[in-house]
């Protein structure tokens, strides 16, 4: 019997990008498990049994992670799938599956060059015991040709993340919402400064009767920057910070937005864009990595970040979002063509393909 070890570790921070790639993957790979393989799922302590179980009926096992995990796991698996590049679970002789989300920190002003190296270098370690390697998008794929090593017949699967946001799911309206008529622009990750996130404070003074809703883990120095930017601008008023929200709040914020800006510097994939298209809303992007990946035609691109030309380009768009009923039917279509069943249904052609060499 043919046995998958899926490092789903992230499942930590399940708020996090990573932790709903663990969440969304892991369900939809047991649901899909043919009935003549075992799948184990290695998860953090409170977890066991979060994917359920097989309809195959096959046999579905969970391992809790931990600091003592790290030093062993059994490697009695065929295949070893780590669902992200910095995991720290590696196998000893099962045939490594390591996807590759993003090179970002190769970006990261606040990082040395010597701990970049050391990063890089760590990676390469973890490409050269590979199998298999993929990546979550084009971009993130030229990234690693470009600064990683890879063997003449490596071939690197570009398999992108899925979108597990329904219209249809619970949607709470979050207290630092109040019952106001005033619109909102929403951006939704962590405010830290590769989103880049400054360079839209400018955009309420364009549009004195819209508020600004930037939510998103705010551990960041960058995040006091931008409160004490706002007072500055004298648009603190309609700024709203309120930190991480929880899937609920998130549904009701994509819900009731005027628009999605997302002016990333550097994204492996950009979900959240994805998420938003889902609802519907115009989404005004950076046009730089993976977002013309997501957004496509569909999408509204800031071209440079002055002031000026962003303004510009979110008049522009809601008018001609306004103007074409189409333009929401199809942001929802192409949103769909990014679901975690098909996401599944390729990673486990590569099991096979692996398991078969």
């Amino acid at each position: 019997m043919p046995s998958l070890f899926i490092d789903a570790e992230r499942l930590r921070d399940l708020n996090s990008g990573l932790g709903q790639v663990c969440l969304h993957l892991g369900r939809e790979l047991v649901r899909q498990c043919p009935s003549d393989w075992k799948l184990t799922s290695l998860v953090p302590k409170g977890q066991m049994g979060i994917f359920g179980k097989a309809p195959s009926g096959a046999l579905v096992s969970y391992v809790e992670a931990s600091l003592w995990r790290k030093l062993y796991i059994p490697d009695r698996y065929d295949v070893w799938h780590c669902l992200h590049q910095d995991s720290s679970y590696l196998p000893s002789r099962a045939k490594l599956v390591l996807t590759i989300h993003d090179l970002n920190f190769l970006a990261r002003t606040d990082y040395s060059e010597v701990k970049k190296g050391r990063k890089l270098l760590d990676l390469q370690r973890k490409v050269d015991k590979a199998d298999a390697l993929t990546t979550i998008s084009e971009y993130t794929l030229s990234i690693v040709r470009q600064y990683l090593k890879l063997p003449a017949d490596q071939v690197v699967h570009v398999i992108s993340n899925g979108v597990a946001v329904d219209t249809k799911n619970e949607q709470t309206q979050p207290a630092f919402m109040d019952d106001s008529n005033m619109p909102y622009f929403l951006f939704l990750g962590v405010i830290h400064p590769k989103k880049n996130v400054h360079t839209l404070l400018p955009l309420l003074e364009a549009f004195p009767d819209y508020r600004l809703v930037l939510a998103g883990p705010d551990g960041h120095p960058y995040a006091q920057h931008i409160g004490e930017q706002a007072q500055k601008l004298g648009i603190a008023d309609r700024l709203i910070m309120p930190g991480a929200v929880d899937e609920a709040a998130k549904f009701w914020l994509y819900a009731h937005c005027e628009a999605f800006l997302f002016p990333s510097l550097s994204e492996g994939f950009g979900l959240p864009v994805a998420e938003a298209m889902t609802f519907g809303k115009p989404v005004f992007i950076a046009n730089l990595t993976s977002l013309p990946e997501v957004g496509g035609k569909e999408a509204y691109y800031f071209e440079n970040f002055e002031p000026e030309q962003m303004a510009q380009t979110l008049h522009d768009g809601l008018n001609d979002f306004g103007q074409n009923p189409l333009r929401q039917q199809r942001l929802r279509k192409r949103a769909a063509g990014f679901n975690w069943p098909n996401v599944a249904e390729e990673y486990w052609k590569l099991y096979q393909e692996v398991i078969q060499r």
